[in-house]
């Protein structure tokens, strides 16, 4: 197919690529503004693409499910720092609701410069695919896709067959995954592009990758025997190339958030030096206890040094080159290094790991109990290269290793060496079994945590005849099928109820990261909190939606913000006023930014019918976490914080000295967790109330209707909402 580029007004292209796999055709959509003033674009745009497509019968699986790569009005602007977004979207086969991912690299910069806010894959290929955008020539094509089975086999194949054609590498981006999402419900999305700035092997340029790793869109991409998504471009040039309605104005914005972080980062967290790995250090302090280590048993361990930023800066990080994501970016947090493989096909091959990011360090690390930077490394390089998200898959092997350590599952289970905490051997022995479905263990891990928990107490009861499900779902770190990123939340009110109401994808911290905030006392009482749970999602995912990264607002605290008066400085409302500038300047409005991630309600709640559509009535029941999140789930684990836990006793329960010395362990755990379920219970409550939702989670048609989206739902949805409604109780 080919089309005419066209231009960029004020951040949009106003079009949207359709490609149907089993039809073998392309077609261009225009964006109507009416849909695109209201959905701003990357989440919010991708979420509304999905409802119109699906419906409430429709499966993951199924060829009409689409894969929604989406940009933001505010994305591949390089004289902003962080503008690298771009998000990912389909129905998620690990959760089966809406997942969504976000994800850095070129990929939805080029998109965009090919002439497209967003692509929308439909259908199924006979043969594996690889769908080519390119904007030099203005074309879409179908192509059989380059042979290999890992991810950087296929880069490599793709790399060439450009090169051939006299394409520099420069101006390709593409997407790709692996053997893993064939094997796991939860295959992850790699985002490559060509970093021509980092030294290499005795030359200069490396392909890097990002990954849109959540929820398993890498699964929906293999299932549509997708093997990439190429596109072909180049930047924008003149006086106003991304066609801003005051360009000044938008590089003034951009000129004075690079100074915030130029000069804050080096004195604060150093991410241009420790990249997110430097948060282990922060959760690992014993007054938070919010590091999880061996499945978010404990919440601090003393060798969490040898896992810290500070030690991959200082000993495996290349700080040659550049280290942002995208052009513009000086906050450089994209760190990586070289690593020798010691297990898989590639032992003894020297690689380029790009990372790892905080949660991987976490995940691989203090969760699994090993302290050693090379593993994670090396788990991190085999993850990116079958498609597998490595937040997943760790939590899940921490899982495998306490059932195995309690006994619930038994050596003779299990195929191959069983993990346990710290051996390192055995984890990466298990990675490559989970990406091939080598063994039977690996199967059902490979299908969630759900079905991992039902396999483990299925065998447990043909050998016993006892019924271990309940105690075995007290410790499986998930919600709505989605495994926990890596914080451990006993002592963080706000994060238990984020991970289990406010982030309706499950367990993930990007619509609302409360804990450090809250650790540090930002929402002192009750309804502060439930603010939080509405505010700080407006930010994060208005972000999303406008194409820009969270992390120069939220990892670099502007030191003007202390003097705004009125506000929650812990929001960085400085930063938020740049943000703001940005914003009116790419899109010629007149708003504060509040007003402007207000917006992002609408989205928030199209994403809760998107629930209510799989769920119904039984939507709330969902909204919770496993009582590990919540406390000490035995009385060893109580024992081992027992001055904390004793405290909140008397300080919260109003248990005095003489009865606390009285009371067993196991009775002063009980009514601890007891009282932690009743405070998360009546958090998530106050959330539903804020939001103008039903006591059962359910968002009121009158609540939609006064944001305007009940006008852009589709009937079936309409429908539903109506009929879950809480009906008017007749007067005597």
């Amino acid at each position: 197919m080919h089309y005419t580029r066209g231009t960029i007004e004020r951040g949009y292209t106003n079009r949207v690529l359709r490609v149907d796999l089993t039809a073998r055709s392309a077609a261009v959509r225009p964006l109507d503004p009416k849909v695109r003033d209201y959905f701003l674009g990357g989440r919010a745009l991708g979420l509304y693409l999905l409802h119109r497509a699906v419906t409430a019968a429709t499966r993951p699986e199924d060829p009409e499910n689409p894969l929604i790569v989406a940009n933001g009005p505010l994305g591949g602007i390089p004289q902003f720092p962080g503008t690298a977004k771009a998000m990912a979207v389909s129905l998620s086969p690990l959760t089966r609701i809406p997942g969504v991912s976000n994800f850095g690299g070129y990929f939805g910069a080029y998109l965009k410069y090919a002439g497209f806010d967003a692509l929308e894959v439909v259908g199924a290929s006979e043969d594996r695919a690889m769908v080519v955008i390119d904007g030099l020539r203005g074309e879409v094509r179908i192509e059989e896709a380059p042979p290999g089975e890992e991810a950087f086999e296929l880069e490599g194949e793709i790399a060439r067959r450009f090169e051939a054609a006299g394409i520099d590498r420069r101006r390709i981006a593409f997407l790709s995954t692996g053997v893993g999402a064939a094997h796991t419900a939860y295959g992850c999305i790699n985002s490559h592009y060509w970093d021509v700035t980092k030294p290499h092997e005795g030359g200069r340029g490396i392909f890097r990758v990002k990954q849109a790793g959540r929820t398993g869109l890498g699964t929906v991409m293999r299932g549509k025997n997708l093997g990439a998504v190429v596109v072909v471009a180049e930047s924008p040039r003149g006086e106003n190339p991304y066609g801003a309605a005051d360009w000044e104005r938008a590089r003034r914005a951009g000129g004075r958030l690079q100074k915030v972080v130029r000069e804050v980062d080096p004195g604060a967290l150093q991410m241009a030096r420790k990249g997110s790995a430097g948060l282990i250090t922060f959760m690992n302090k014993e007054e938070y206890q919010s590091l999880p280590v061996r499945n978010f048993q404990l919440g601090s361990d003393p060798r969490a040094g040898q896992i810290c930023g500070r030690h991959y800066a200082e000993h495996l990080f290349d700080h040659r080159g550049m280290d942002g994501c995208f052009p513009g970016c000086n906050l450089q947090c994209t760190k990586g290094g070289c690593v020798t493989l010691r297990s898989g096909p590639h032992a003894g091959r020297r690689v380029w790991v790009d990372g790892p990011e905080y949660e991987t360090a976490a995940g691989f690390g203090s969760n699994l109990g090993i302290w050693n930077p090379e593993f994670i490394m090396e788990a991190n390089w085999h993850c990116d290269n079958y498609g597998v998200d490595t937040i997943t898959a760790s939590c899940i092997m921490a899982f495998l290793m306490e059932a195995l350590q309690r006994g619930y599952l038994r050596p003779e289970d299990y195929e191959g060496p069983p993990l346990s905490w710290g051996d390192e051997a055995a984890a990466l022995g298990f990675l490559h079994q989970l990406a091939h479905g080598s063994t039977e263990t690996a199967r059902a891990a490979g299908g969630g945590i759900g079905d991992l928990v039902a396999w483990v107490a299925a065998r447990h009861r043909a050998r016993t005849g006892e019924e271990i499900l309940p105690e075995l779902e007290k410790f499986a770190m998930q919600t709505k099928g989605l495994p926990f990123s890596f914080y451990r939340t006993h002592r963080s009110l706000s994060m238990q109820a984020s991970y289990a109401a406010a982030s309706d994808i499950g367990a993930h911290h990007a619509a609302a990261w409360l804990i450090k905030a809250d650790l540090l006392g930002a929402f002192p009482t009750f309804e502060d909190k439930a603010r939080a749970l509405v505010s700080y999602p407006r930010v994060r995912l208005g972000n999303d939606n406008m194409g820009v990264c969270k992390l120069p607002w939220v990892d670099v605290s502007n030191p003007e913000s202390n003097a705004r008066e009125g506000v929650d400085v812990n929001i960085n409302p400085a930063t938020q006023e740049i943000y703001a500038e940005y914003y009116n300047g790419v899109l010629g409005t007149e708003l504060g930014w509040e007003e402007i991630f207000a917006r992002t309600d609408r989205d928030i709640n199209l994403q809760r019918v998107l629930n209510v559509l799989r769920y119904g009535r039984e939507t709330a029941c969902h909204d919770w976490i496993p009582d590990r999140a919540l406390g000490p789930t035995d009385d060893l684990l109580y024992e081992a914080e027992a001055a904390y836990n004793d405290g909140e006793l008397c300080a919260r329960c109003g248990v005095g000295a003489e009865e606390l010395a009285a009371l067993p362990t196991a009775a002063k755990r009980e009514r601890l967790m007891a009282h932690r379920k009743e405070q998360l219970g009546g958090l998530i409550a106050a959330y539903y109330r804020e939001r103008g939702w039903s006591p059962g989670g359910i968002p009121l048609p009158e609540t939609l209707s006064g944001l305007g989206l009940w006008e852009f739902l589709g009937e079936e949805a309409r429908a539903l909402l109506l009929r879950l409604a809480p009906q008017p109780v007749a007067a005597d």
